[in-house]
Parts: C-alpha cells; sequence; structure tokens
C-alpha cells in the first residue's frame, strides 16, 4: 500500500553558471510530496490499524527531516565560491549548504536519501518512501525513487 503526504517550504538557491534567469539569486515557495510504501497495520489493538502509518506522523518525521532544515534558508552549492562566500559574511543567515546543484532533480535526490535513513531509524524495513516528488513551482517538479 502506498500513502502521499505534502508539505510546503519556503527557500531561496541560484543554479550557478545557468544559462538563463536561474543563475540569479531567487527563491520558490517548494512543495514535498512524500509517497510512504509498507503494510496497512492490521493489529487491532495498534493506534494505527487500518493505516500503513498515521498522516500526522508521517509530517512531522518529514518535517524533522526536510522541512525544518531547508524552510527559510538559502541553499548553496558548496562549491559556489562567490554566493558562499557572501551567506557566510551575513550574521546569523540560514544556509544550506548543498553536496550537488540545487535544481528540483538534485534537491528530490537528496531528500530522498535523507528520507531513506530517517525512515529506517524510525521503522526498520517496515516502512519506506517510496518517492518524493519536489515541486518547484506549481507547474514544475522532479521525482526521486
Amino acid at each position: 500500500m502506498e500513502i502521499t503526504t505534502k508539505l510546503e517550504f519556503d527557500a531561496g538557491h541560484r543554479i550557478p553558471h545557468h544559462k538563463s534567469s536561474c543563475k540569479n539569486l531567487h527563491g520558490h515557495r517548494y512543495a514535498i510530496e512524500v509517497t510512504i510504501k509498507g503494510e496497512v497495520v492490521s493489529d487491532q489493538s495498534n493506534s494505527d490499524f487500518g493505516m500503513v502509518m498515521d498522516f500526522k506522523d508521517a509530517k512531522e518525521l518529514i518535517k524533522k527531516t526536510i522541512v525544518e532544515e531547508w524552510d527559510h534558508s538559502f541553499i548553496v552549492y558548496r562549491d559556489d565560491a562567490v554566493v558562499l562566500k557572501f551567506l557566510e559574511s551575513l550574521d546569523g543567515h540560514k544556509t544550506v549548504v548543498f553536496p550537488l546543484v540545487p535544481t528540483a532533480e538534485n534537491m528530490a535526490l537528496v531528500a530522498m536519501e535523507k528520507l531513506k535513513i530517517s525512515f529506517d531509524k524510525e521503522f526498520g524495513s517496515l516502512i519506506k518512501p517510496f518517492k518524493v516528488r519536489l515541486y518547484e513551482t506549481p507547474n514544475n517538479w522532479a521525482d526521486a525513487y
């Protein structure tokens, strides 16, 4: 069985050396949909009876793993030296240094890897993230499996 939940966050980024305006500092109202795969709980004494898991619990884990870190931050590629230096000069600025260029595709991949670790720690192999869909705009998104 698969269930999906969606959360939103705001963040800035840029795509260094991009041919269009994405090379400039800018931000988005991102949305992240996470599809979770697991068996429906059949134990009537379990609070999650009839569910894969409570949506509230799923949202809390996703929020803790992704949203709290990325929301209202500037996500900067670790090799974008000029912008990284500028952000480091700002006192108390919320900066996320990213291992990859922060495209929607790479953000979805990184989110999936982080969620796999979090779900594995919390549930072992019983419940796993199956798909992450990261919306950069309402009409543009990337899927990671």
